[in-house]
């Protein structure tokens, strides 16, 4: 292993083939092109008057002039990510002969058959396997219904096969066919997350204006995304859902946190006349390291229980679609197994204002003896309840999160 580490910057080999890598950099160049002609444009203009003698008119141009900086900064980030795209490498070390002809023995007894192997060590240092397989011959159930090897039970003969525990990557297709496709492994994340909500709908209202998301960005990659909209019913829901969308969608199109919250932020902010606002909360985090981030956007507060002890992480901005340029608040924190990651609406530290208020509420998280997430929501949820004497003025959503190692059981 150690001398597979020390082998030199020119072993590694360019992921996309050559013909692609130029035409993607050619777009990466065209999307840079296109973000100065935007930027020459803004910077083309006269200053706008301190006191405009027609203050519609002065608005418009202050509009369309953060527009024209929204859609460069996007034309950007989208020129980066072709270009990193392009340039991508990675390591690659082929199986050896006498080893492949036992692996494709292992394979066979279970019914499929391996045509290739690669071993590839990405950039950030993680290895992927990369089998061509397709299932050896046609198993008929009941019914006259064909069954298929799942790809789990590949990850399971894979694992033993290389003494080391592998788990399918995202994206990867759940079962074998009788064609041959190429199929993706990774080691196995060594800690696992359970997740749990409860959720309170404004007494008013038939509909809560809190949305959220459980999503696996990559493998061993889960986010928690929360966002509530300004107001409530129908109408706050149908601006947090589809702040929840975007965020998911750029995300998993390769777009970083940040960029993809600023450009959320410019499609809220361009939407209309009418001013659209909901908050935004994140929680990402690597089952490979622990490592958990939070980025904020006019978000409630956010909890780390560890044991007795309970970290509180806030910030201080406002929520999306107020300006067309934001700051969204990032901190950083390292979990350790047996933590719990809380989030919560806004609605749930209004209810706690009317009681004994929300200071107590680290104390109170301190406190609860659960393991479950779910019975951790509801209990947070009670509590709150019961501290505005059983009403429910805001719509009120508790998330958790449970990181454990894999050895543990919940």
């Amino acid at each position: 292993m150690k001398k597979q580490m020390q082998l030199k910057e020119d072993d590694r080999v360019e992921i996309i083939p050559e013909y692609g890598r130029q035409k993607l950099l050619s777009c990466a160049e065209s999307f840079r092109d296109l973000a100065e002609l935007f930027e020459d444009g803004h910077a083309d203009k006269t200053p706008v008057e301190d006191e405009p003698a027609d203050r519609q008119e002065y608005l418009c141009k202050r509009r369309m002039q953060e527009n024209q900086e929204l859609i460069a900064e996007h034309l950007k980030e989208m020129s980066h990510i072709l270009a990193t795209v392009a340039r991508e490498t990675c390591r690659c070390y082929p199986m050896g002969e006498r080893k492949f002809r036992q692996m494709s023995l292992l394979f066979k007894e279970s019914g499929i058959l391996l045509r290739n192997y690669l071993e590839m060590e990405h950039e950030d240092g993680r290895r992927e396997i990369s089998l061509t397989l397709r299932q050896a011959e046609k198993k008929w159930l009941r019914f006259g219904e064909m069954e298929h090897i799942s790809t789990e039970d590949v990850a399971d003969y894979l694992s033993v096969a290389m003494n080391r525990r592998l788990c399918m990557a995202k994206n990867t297709p759940p079962y074998l066919t009788e064609e041959y496709n190429t199929y993706y492994f990774l080691e196995e994340p060594p800690y696992h997350l359970l997740t749990g909500f409860a959720r309170a709908v404004k007494e008013s209202e038939k509909e809560s204006g809190d949305s959220y998301s459980f999503c696996e960005a990559d493998t061993g990659r889960l986010l928690m995304l929360l966002s509530d909209g300004v107001g409530s019913g129908e109408a706050a829901r149908r601006e947090s859902e589809r702040v929840i969308e975007m965020m998911e969608r750029f995300l998993e199109a390769g777009f970083g946190k940040e960029t993809a919250v600023q450009m959320v932020n410019g499609a809220l902010v361009t939407a209309g006349q009418e001013q659209v606002m909901s908050t935004l909360d994140i929680c990402d985090i690597d089952l490979y390291t622990g490592n958990c981030e939070f980025v904020k956007v006019g978000a409630a507060c956010t909890y780390i229980k560890r044991g007795r002890l309970v970290d509180r992480i806030s910030a201080q901005n406002l929520p999306l679609g107020v300006f067309g340029q934001i700051n969204p608040e990032i901190q950083t924190r390292t979990l350790m197994s047996g933590d719990y990651v809380i989030m919560l609406s806004d609605g749930v530290l209004e209810a706690l204002s009317e009681g004994i208020g929300e200071q107590i509420l680290p104390e109170i998280v301190g406190r609860l003896e659960y393991r479950n997430p779910g019975e951790i929501a509801n209990q947070i949820l009670a509590y709150a309840i019961g501290q505005s004497r059983g009403r429910i003025r805001d719509d009120m959503t508790v998330l958790v999160a449970g990181i454990w190692d894999q050895e543990d059981a919940l």
